[in-house]
């Protein structure tokens, strides 16, 4: 059976989990999400996600301290329901963290430009509206295949390396909130909101940024995906899960507060660079510079997290079948899976040379897909609950009913997204041609899998030694839930 190496320390995996939902465009965004939803809208609307996601992150935890196995939401979704349920979390986790490395690829160049204007040289092609510059994607790529090579000797190398970066990021951003706190003034920030600049009244502008929030918080999923790998107990990876959205919706709110605090906000809106541009604009070249850094090591670590959960999603799902068995075959020295390795970065390279101006409506996406598969792992916890008769676990009220609070308003986002004439819904026609597409291919990609296992075999190889708990109570379950033990002929 493959296992992965445990490589991963405790102060690692937190690392890798609020520093892969720390990204970098936030930074420079903050400008277009003043604008758009108001400085009450953005700050708010992170906060009601970031509780929202710790929801969420409360069945995660739970999951995770049951089941640290590598794939996380594809494990605890095939133990609960069945390996077409499986199959379409994975598919979807799969969507959103290649959307997100391939956004990176360009993302990278767009924030340097914002310091080497020469960058913005040597035009190859436009795409939604958006000249994509030679220097700028050639950054792109390198920083990729420097990932890469990150992840090629196994997730010890890449977790030390963002450890560092995170503790780096950190600094930074105490740096720059005490900074704004320091030098600006609370009536920059008021009036909250700003109904003629937006469009909208505050509750609309509030819950319009949820969304796109979603997608920025992300992250902390990364966490069970690599629980597999992690040199610690269970129990603590549970806890690292809730740790990590705390850390980054905290960071997230305290540096934008503090963007707000030091200028007028309406006057930030009006700008290109958000947070980086407002501290240049009131004075302070250094703390923009440091705000900048902050970018730049959000931009690695977000891409190292996510290169690697993508990696390791398609291994979990080769493992039972549900992708092209080549992707379960790890390195016999390093126990990477480096063919997934290689097939994120081909991906990822392919989409990210489509430029941010395409790029944004594939991220768009992300946000309902994410919404989704919270509200499937929320019903696989109870259900592995059930399951779990040796559990030493008593989740207690708030275990039960925070969940479910947190997947009703998921689901209530994605239907709202989802719906043509809401004023939360995606952008047409491009936005749901790509989730058109996507769900698409994701049919055609799992009737072309090998789907060879029964259902034992496949627990076996997902749960490994945690196999014996589940084993004798899944193995009878209902027919409607096994793998197909003959090949799919088409």
């Amino acid at each position: 059976m493959s296992e992965l190496n445990k490589t991963i320390s405790p102060a690692a995996l937190i690392a890798i989990g609020a520093a892969g939902v720390i990204g970098s465009s936030w930074l420079y965004l903050g400008s277009e999400f003043f604008s758009n939803f108001s400085v009450g809208g953005t700050i708010i609307g992170m906060i009601v996600a970031t509780i929202l996601s710790a929801f969420v992150a409360l069945a995660y935890s739970e999951l995770a301290t049951r089941l640290p196995r590598a794939g996380g939401e594809v494990v605890y979704s095939f133990v609960a329901t069945n390996s077409l349920v499986s199959f379409i979390v994975g598919w979807l986790l799969i969507g959103a963290y290649v959307s997100i490395v391939a956004f990176y690829v360009t993302a990278t160049g767009r924030l340097l430009s914002s310091v080497f204007p020469v960058l913005n040289s040597i035009p190859l092609y436009e795409i939604g509206g958006t000249t994509i510059f030679l220097p700028i994607l050639l950054i792109g790529y390198a920083l990729t295949l420097l990932i890469l090579a990150l992840n090629w000797y196994g997730a010890e190398m890449s977790s030390k390396a963002q450890l560092v970066l995170f503790s780096i990021m950190a600094i930074f951003g105490v740096v720059v909130a005490f900074a704004g706190f320091l030098n600006g003034h609370v009536s920059n920030i008021f009036p909250l909101f700003d109904s003629e600049l937006t469009g909208s009244g505050p509750i609309q502008s509030i819950f319009s940024f949820v969304l796109p929030a979603f997608s920025f918080l992300t992250g902390f999923g990364v966490v069970v995906i690599m629980a597999e790998e992690a040199r610690t107990s269970a129990k603590r990876i549970g806890q690292i899960v809730v740790l990590s959205v705390a850390l980054a919706g905290a960071f997230y709110v305290l540096v934008l507060t503090a963007t707000a605090w030091l200028f007028p906000w309406r006057e930030t809106a009006a700008m290109t660079n958000g947070t980086i541009e407002a501290f240049d604009a009131a004075g302070m070249p250094i703390i923009s510079g440091i705000a900048f850094g902050i970018g730049a090591l959000g931009i690695a670590t977000t891409f190292i997290a996510v290169f690697s959960a993508s990696s390791r999603l398609m291994f979990a799902l080769a493992r039972v079948g549900l992708f092209p068995e080549i992707f379960s075959k790890l390195d016999p020295k390093t126990k990477t899976p480096r063919v997934a390795l290689i097939f994120t970065t081909v991906i990822g390279l392919s989409l990210g040379s489509l430029g941010p101006g395409a790029l944004v409506w594939f991220l768009n996406t992300v946000g309902v897909y994410i919404g989704i598969v919270w509200a499937i792992t929320v019903f696989a916890m109870f259900r592995v609950r059930k399951m779990h008769k040796k559990s030493e676990l008593n989740p207690g009220f708030f275990m039960t009913v925070l969940p479910v609070i947190g997947a009703t308003a998921a689901l209530g986002v994605v239907a709202a997204a989802l719906i043509p004439t809401s004023p939360l819904a995606l952008q047409w026609p491009f936005e749901y041609l790509i989730l058109f597409a996507w769900v698409g291919l994701g049919i055609v990609m799992y009737k072309l899998s090998p789907k060879r296992f029964t259902k034992e075999e496949a627990l076996q190889a997902l749960l490994g030694k945690y196999y014996d708990e589940f084993g004798h109570n899944l193995a009878v379950e209902s027919a409607s839930y096994a793998i197909r033990s003959q090949p799919n002929n088409g």
